[in-house]
């Protein structure tokens, strides 16, 4: 069975989490700025969800 949740979901709870815990550090930052440029769908947007999109498509396969 495969469930499937966006990753704006997933971003937005990281967020929300480092915020309610004052994380603060590089992963912050990068989750921070992920979530900006989805919502934002800037000229950048793209180029991060294709980034984004060839992770995810390489974790699978990562140990094989």
């Amino acid at each position: 069975m495969e469930i499937t949740i966006s990753l704006v979901v997933l971003l937005a709870v990281g967020v929300v989490l480092l915020l309610r815990f004052k994380a603060v550090g590089a992963g912050t930052a990068v989750v921070v700025a992920l979530f900006g440029f989805y919502l934002a769908h800037t000229d950048a947007a793209d180029t991060v969800n294709q980034l984004v999109t060839d992770f995810t498509h390489a974790v699978p396969g990562v140990g094989r």
